[in-house]
């Protein structure tokens, strides 16, 4: 087995995280090389995940809004197409894996296209030739969980349907989580007139990390647009047939489908790393590290969706500069850094959209915490009459300083709702003391609303 140059660091994994941590190493001054065995380098974010989904989503959220002022104006609602939709996606994507080679080499960045694997704590083994290296940033990212289904195979996975280039008009999601809303919700705006999506999920509830009655209410507005949320179900096996697939259930269920979805999560990819002969403890969750990102091999550091942490991509991102920036502080290039995830903002790609910050109320009564509330459901304040939306909600928790443990929301334009209690929760703002900053907000934004959700939590 041929020896290459020894670095100072190797990442693997060419996806947000693994980039993101190449490129910062690099330009420090580090001799740094990026390991990645895939052939469509460039990550789930760019190909498969957050970035191709916001093609489908502008245009889904479009049609939605222009559905919503029927009556209101508005005398003919949008059409969308998805093959169109598709192709411009395409567009984005079919450039991606050679400009993510060609922006490695550009900045000087080895790239190293194989499998990789540990044969002792300092060296990989990449397509049989040793690479040596100071540090390594392990960024390999997740994989579609394995569902012990009889007929699994007749299941296409997250990045198959993104690929789809006609959309059947029944399809059944797999799995009550992030994938199965988002994809259910641009279904049902950019299918046809019998576009109808089932989302079967095993426990008593979907979208477990978010609050339970925003839950609620959002099964609800997804029901009037043909998408069916059932829960305690457990599929079976799944069966081919003439018209397309059956689908059986152990409560003696069935389902006809002309597609079926893997909504039901993802694992991280941690196989044939050796992670084992490097040293680096890991579980079903992931890589453990700790909050400098560091694994047990003080060595190697791991970011993303690979690490047992939040898996989200700009989480990645931040956890990749972490990493980064403790291997500068090994070397005496700068200080050190850690992750602190208590205010990660999270947010679904349905239409409203369904946004969280900090603690959940189930979380606090599970953690005998004493709390303060404001909450409303089915909001009708003139913002959202004016736009013809029924299903928006909120709720936001305080301690007894006012500060802000939580918040969720339900609305269009979540994303910026959020993003605010956020900021307001990194800065350690009161209620109090934001309700008074917000009165300032401009229209038309919802994060002029903000003071009514405050106002309840007022100290008088």
């Amino acid at each position: 087995m041929d020896t290459k140059d020894t670095y100072d660091a190797v990442v693997v994994g060419s996806g947000t995280a693994g980039q993101t941590a190449a490129f910062h190493l690099k330009e420090k001054g580090l001799n740094v090389a990026l390991v990645e065995k895939s052939d469509h380098p460039g990550g789930t974010c760019a190909l498969a995940g957050c970035q191709p989904k916001k093609w489908f989503y502008e245009v889904a959220e479009a049609i939605a809004k222009s559905r919503d002022l029927m009556g209101k104006g508005i005398v003919i609602s949008a059409e969308g197409s998805w093959r169109r939709v598709f192709e411009q996606k395409q567009r984005f994507t079919s450039s991606v894996p050679q400009k993510t080679i060609k922006q490695l080499k550009d900045a000087g960045i080895a790239f190293l296209p194989g499998t990789a694997a540990f044969i002792d704590e300092k060296t990989l083994s990449v397509n049989k030739e040793k690479i040596q290296s100071r540090f390594f940033v392990l960024a390999v990212g997740a994989k579609p969980m394995a569902l012990p289904i009889d007929g699994n195979e007749h299941v296409i996975t997250s990045s198959q349907f993104l690929e789809l280039k006609i959309l059947p008009s029944s399809i059944v999601f797999i799995g009550g989580g992030f994938i199965s809303f988002e994809f259910a919700h641009f279904a049902a705006r950019l299918g046809s007139d019998r576009q109808r999506s089932v989302i079967v999920e095993v426990g008593d509830r979907p979208l477990g990390p978010f609050d339970a009655e925003m839950v609620e209410v959002l099964v609800a507005a997804s029901q009037l647009e043909n998408i069916d949320v059932r829960c305690g179900v457990q599929i079976k096996r799944i069966e081919k047939t003439e018209k397309g697939f059956f689908l059986q259930t152990a409560e003696g269920e069935g389902f006809e489908t002309d597609l079926v979805v893997h909504g039901a999560g993802r694992v991280p990819d941690l196989d044939d790393l050796g992670l084992d002969i490097a040293g680096v403890g890991y579980s079903k969750q992931g890589i453990t590290v700790d909050a400098a990102m560091r694994t047990t091999n003080p060595r190697i550091f791991a970011a993303g969706d690979c690490a047992a942490t939040i898996a989200l991509a700009r989480v990645a991102d931040q956890e990749a500069f972490v990493a980064a920036n403790n291997i500068l502080a090994e070397l005496d290039r700068g200080p050190d850094a850690a992750m602190d995830y208590r205010t990660v903002p999270s947010i679904l790609f349905t239409i409203p959209q369904l946004a969280m910050v900090g603690q959940t109320e189930a979380s606090l009564k599970q953690d005998n915490r004493t709390y303060h509330k404001s909450a409303a459901k089915n909001l009708n304040w003139p913002t959202y009459w004016r736009v013809g939306l029924e299903h928006a909600a909120y709720k936001i928790l305080t301690d007894e300083k006012n500060r802000i443990l939580g918040a969720h929301i339900l609305s269009d334009q979540a994303s910026g709702l959020i993003n605010t209690i956020k900021q307001a929760m990194i800065n350690d703002t009161p209620a109090d003391e934001l309700y008074r900053q917000t009165l300032v907000s401009p229209y038309p934004t919802r994060e002029s609303d903000l003071s009514y959700m405050l106002e309840p939590l007022l100290k008088g």
